[in-house]
């Protein structure tokens, strides 16, 4: 009935995964980057907050010095005023804003990965119109998502004002204390929310994440005629890639048994692989494979040559090496020289005595049989 409707109840295929990511069309959690971006935040505070006090507090009394430009609102030094603490603000500042613009990058690229596209970019007029603009807002995952927001807010939310709870007796005391002491309490009171928020928005971005890998898979799913649509689109049709099997097949059926009958041995394994060889001293160098075959095609090869009365010989080594060595119309390699000489000499000794008997009962008989075929001298 699902193939009926045309739903999508089949798993996207990797083309289809690749081809939606070359689009800019990735599952990525944009929770996740912010609770990443904040809590490297964090710890960049926790570890660098002292160097960052001291720097601003040189800073200042360097800025306020009765010796420096002092409480002056001339132009003259007010502007040299305003570049010294600017510059200085911004050597201060910068390494750390750029370990956080490093730590936003990594939170994207542990999510995305290396994805450099301008598909994105390219304006679409249909995202222009106004209708399909109000049915994305007020959609179903539209508000699934406000939905979703909503909760995550409040337990944020909720969190911040249970550690503010927690933390009110300090707070109170804040009056009966210094002002440096309470710049120290005021920071370590917020690098303790910061801490618990940074991890509640981690445990909350990770399961967004994953939320939001399973909705890209839910997005790309096919159809089962869209399935089998792009296996015809990459590896052809099925029928016609069918038919030319057959014709192939068929090729080399007709040359196996054109071949094989003029071969001198065939060296199986024995079941698996069959190699027919030929050999002709006067007009071949070496041993010619004349025909091959593994399984179905190595059994024909054999019912052939049982037939045409060629020699069977199993040696499964060589019939391995004859296989993968070399194809048909091609000399085997010099490696199996001394191996096949050897079984082709063996052959034509058989063939020798053969032949003596079938003369010696000819003799008898009167009558004169010729030699199937004419034998060259081997030289192993």
């Amino acid at each position: 009935m699902a193939d009926d409707m045309g739903e999508r109840t089949e798993q996207p295929t990797g083309r289809r995964m690749s081809d939606a990511r070359g689009r800019g069309q990735v599952a990525k959690s944009q929770d996740l980057s912010a609770a990443i971006t904040l809590a490297s935040g964090v710890v960049l505070l926790a570890l660098a907050g002292g160097f960052l006090g001291r720097s601003f507090m040189s800073l200042m009394e360097k800025t306020y010095a009765t010796d420096g430009v002092g409480w002056s609102t001339q132009s003259s030094t007010l502007w040299p005023l305003m570049r010294m603490v600017a510059i200085d603000a911004a050597r201060i500042t910068l390494p750390l804003l750029l370990a956080a613009a490093f730590m936003a990058a990594l939170a994207q690229f542990i999510q995305v990965g290396w994805l450099l596209t301008t598909k994105p970019l390219v304006p679409k007029l249909s995202k222009l119109n106004p209708l399909k603009g109000l049915k994305r807002i007020f959609s179903k995952r539209s508000l699934m998502k406000a939905i979703l927001n909503s909760f995550k807010l409040i337990f944020v939310v909720s969190i911040a004002v249970a550690v503010i709870n927690h933390l009110i007796p300090k707070i109170v005391g804040l009056p009966v204390l210094t002002s440096t002491q309470g710049m120290i309490l005021i920071a370590k009171m917020l690098l303790t929310l910061a801490i618990w928020l940074a991890v509640i928005l981690l445990i909350i971005g990770l399961i967004d994440w994953l939320y939001q890998k399973w909705q890209h898979t839910q997005d790309l799913k096919m159809t089962k005629q869209q399935v089998k649509d792009e296996r015809r689109s990459m590896e052809g049709d099925p029928e016609v890639k069918g038919r030319r099997l057959r014709m192939m097949r068929d090729i080399v059926m007709q040359q196996i048994q054109q071949q094989v009958p003029l071969a001198d041995v065939v060296v199986t394994n024995p079941t698996h692989f069959a190699v027919a060889l030929r050999y002709d001293a006067e007009t071949m160098p070496a041993p010619m494979v004349v025909a091959k075959g593994s399984d179905f095609m190595a059994q024909r090869i054999r019912l052939v040559a049982a037939s045409a009365g060629i020699p069977i010989i199993e040696r499964p080594p060589l019939a391995r090496g004859l296989y993968y060595g070399s194809d048909p119309g091609q000399e085997i390699s010099s490696e199996y020289y001394e191996a096949v000489a050897e079984i082709l000499a063996y052959v034509y000794r058989l063939e020798g005595e053969s032949s003596s008997q079938r003369s010696r009962v000819n003799t008898r008989s009167h009558t004169r049989t010729p030699h199937k075929r004419t034998r060259a001298k081997v030289s192993a």
